[in-house]
């Protein structure tokens, strides 16, 4: 199935969750301290349930290959061997992640992190655990005829793009250019499809790389005929999809430290078989399609860029997966407090290398 404010307030969470929906380093740096549709469940013909302690991942978006790296570790049966009975739940527009996880029905979720430094100044105790995405899936597309080929040339013209909270990438790239959001250009709402574009009613649309993207090209589209804006060369990009867990669950039992690296290090591997596996993880994601809505075609293309945005465009094995670059949160966290996302400034808590280094050691 192909997907995709006021600030303080439960709405401006919810809305986080409808988005459709990140950067590397060889070497981790100190610790921060450790502070729809059926759900799809691990089982093993080798251990009973009782064996296993079960987790559940909550999910921002319906079942896709954007996910498929934790299906696949569910369907090879690596939570299994690490001890662990894993549900994963399906997202969508009316579930926040955030809400999911702070409430106790969920061990883990995923989002994007500007999503979490809200709920965080909310009163909920998140944490980052892991950032799956390495690179931003976000772009900012037009049409070639349109000869916009610099941020700059958006003054003066109608620009779509999804807003509670992932506006920020578009926003940060008009204050590199010195454009003023209200004056210079026009902002418009963009819905979860690309007829805005396609209908040539704004003049740029955003597109994640795995959905809209294709979207576009599945319409009768080239390439050729986009110019593409990319938040990574610009260097405005915000991380994505990351793993987060409540540092009360994180906390409560010395032994959830332990847990939650083992569901790190199956994740890991699930996304590594993805990687050296791409038709077959394919497979699995559409075995999720329980309303008939997915098309090979869509999915493949979509693991193909998801890909890219986990271990590099060219993808590159020796990749770290899941090590949040302390560089990459603090401009998110400068970025979301300049644009008014949060009101304080984000502290370190809200991230933590120490799981991923229990999982990677």
């Amino acid at each position: 199935m192909l997907l995709r404010k006021v600030l303080g307030s439960l709405v401006v969470l919810l809305l986080f969750s409808t988005l459709l929906a990140a950067c590397g380093s060889s070497a981790p740096a100190s610790s921060s301290s450790v502070a729809t549709a059926p759900p799809v469940t691990a089982t093993t013909p080798s251990a009973t349930a009782t064996a296993l302690t079960p987790v559940a991942l909550q999910l921002k978006w319906v079942a896709q290959a954007q996910f498929a790296g934790f299906y696949a570790a569910l369907d090879q049966g690596y939570y299994q061997a690490e001890g662990l009975a894993v549900t994963i739940l399906s997202g969508g527009p009316d579930i926040a992640p955030e809400q999911v996880v702070a409430s106790g029905q969920a061990q883990f979720g995923l989002d994007w992190l500007a999503s979490l430094l809200v709920t965080r100044e909310q009163g909920a105790p998140l944490v980052n655990i892991a950032q799956i995405y390495t690179r931003a899936g976000m772009r900012q597309l037009s049409w070639k005829t349109s000869n916009l080929t610099s941020p700059a040339d958006l003054k003066g013209k109608k620009v779509a793009v999804w807003f509670g909270g992932n506006e920020y990438n578009l926003l940060a790239t008009l204050n590199k250019y010195k454009l003023n959001k209200d004056t210079d250009l026009t902002l418009v709402q963009q819905p979860f499809d690309m007829n805005l574009f396609l209908n040539r009613e704004v003049d740029s649309a955003a597109a994640m790389t795995y959905n809209e993207l294709y979207q576009v090209l599945s319409a009768g589209h080239k390439l050729d005929e986009l110019n593409i804006l990319d938040y990574n060369t610009e260097g405005t990009a915000m991380p994505e999809d990351g793993i987060f867990v409540s540092a009360d669950w994180l906390n409560a039992d010395a032994r959830n430290q332990d847990r939650a690296a083992r569901f790190l290090r199956a994740s890991f591997k699930g996304w590594a078989y993805c990687r050296d596996q791409p038709a077959a993880c394919v497979e699995i994601v559409l075995k999720q399609d329980s309303g008939g809505v997915m098309t090979r075609e869509a999915q493949a293309w979509q693991m193909a860029e998801v890909n890219k945005l986990i271990w590099g465009d060219p993808i590159n094995p020796a990749t770290q997966i899941g090590y949040l670059d302390p560089a990459r949160f603090k401009f998110a966290a400068d970025t979301a407090l300049q644009f008014g996302l949060i009101t304080k400034p984000a502290d370190a808590a809200a991230y933590t290398h120490a799981i991923w280094t229990l999982a990677t050691k």
